[in-house]
């Protein structure tokens, strides 16, 4: 008798497998009538979050964030550059996206990844546009030496929502970022104290320093499918239900942006009301994690 059940079970697991990738749409929209989803979250509940500062040691300033299964590595490398004479009392900041072979299937060797210019360009418009970072904070001496900082970000898993797990790595790790001790060298050019052996020298700066964040951007993308709305989708919902539409508010729940590359469904004013209503609940999700993490960091 057990093993007939078993049978019984096997068979029936076989097919709603089948179904689910013969009939995609049709497998989530018997779901979405229970208002539940396939991995068992309600509609607007976003995936495990998970955020782990200093991930990686060379670098001035990491982090690795999960969001489910979404995973990205962000790392920053601050260099000294000379300041532009347009800007000569600023510093500057460089992002690139990477998305190599081992993040998905859809992602071929010798092939950059169509989303990879995408997410970058959105990630360079949101952090500067946020005001998150005073370029002039990262000045040295005006018209001279400035700080170039260069974020890179590697997606290492890519399952759904690749802006708001990048977005979040980059806030981590600018949260994690330790500006570095430079000093003069014989030629009087400002480089780093450490890599030149100068530590016996006057330091331009006392000593390594936090960079101040005010304004911290946090995102939240939804699906939009006929009249439901899809927190935090996995790459199998958004590859379904093709209408996405990405908010990003600031830390005082403040608009940064709204992001919708086109789409079958119309985004009513209702419709955004809510993906921003539940932007601000998840705002305050990511602000929780990132402060624990921090917390964490300084117990360490």
């Amino acid at each position: 008798m057990g093993l007939s059940n078993a049978s019984g079970d096997l068979s029936t697991e076989v097919e709603v497998d089948a179904f689910r990738c013969l009939f995609p749409l049709r497998f989530y929209e018997k779901h979405l009538l229970e208002s539940i989803r396939p991995d068992a979250r309600p509609l607007g509940r976003a995936r495990e979050t998970t955020i782990a500062l200093g991930a990686v040691a060379s670098a001035n300033g990491s982090a690795l964030a999960k969001i489910g299964s979404t995973t990205m590595l962000a790392a920053i490398k601050m260099e000294v550059m000379t300041p532009s004479l347009e800007t000569p009392d600023e510093g500057c900041i460089a992002i690139d996206f990477h998305m190599p072979p081992i993040c998905s299937p859809i992602v071929r060797p010798g092939r950059p990844a169509e989303a990879a210019p995408v997410v970058a360009k959105q990630l360079s418009d949101t952090i500067l546009s946020s005001g998150m970072i005073n370029l002039k904070e990262l000045s040295l001496v005006s018209g001279k030496a400035a700080w170039m900082a260069y974020l890179d970000i590697y997606c290492l898993d890519a399952d759904g929502a690749l802006f708001d797990t990048a977005l979040l790595s980059a806030v981590a790790a600018f949260s994690h970022l330790e500006i570095p001790v430079v000093s003069l060298n014989d030629d009087g050019k400002i480089v780093l104290s450490e890599e030149q052996g100068l530590s016996d020298r006057e330091p331009v700066n006392k000593e390594k320093r936090k960079i101040n964040l005010s304004s911290i951007p946090f995102s939240l993308t939804c699906v939009l499918h006929k009249n439901y709305i899809l927190a935090d989708p996995t790459a199998e919902e958004e590859s379904i239900m093709d209408t996405i539409v990405t908010v990003v508010l600031d830390s005082s729940s403040q608009l940064v942006s709204l992001h919708k590359p086109g789409g079958t469904v119309l985004a009513y004013t209702s419709a955004i009301q809510d993906c921003i209503a539940l932007t601000r609940q998840r705002v305050k999700e990511l602000q929780k994690i990132l402060e624990e993490a921090i917390s964490g960091m300084e117990v360490d």
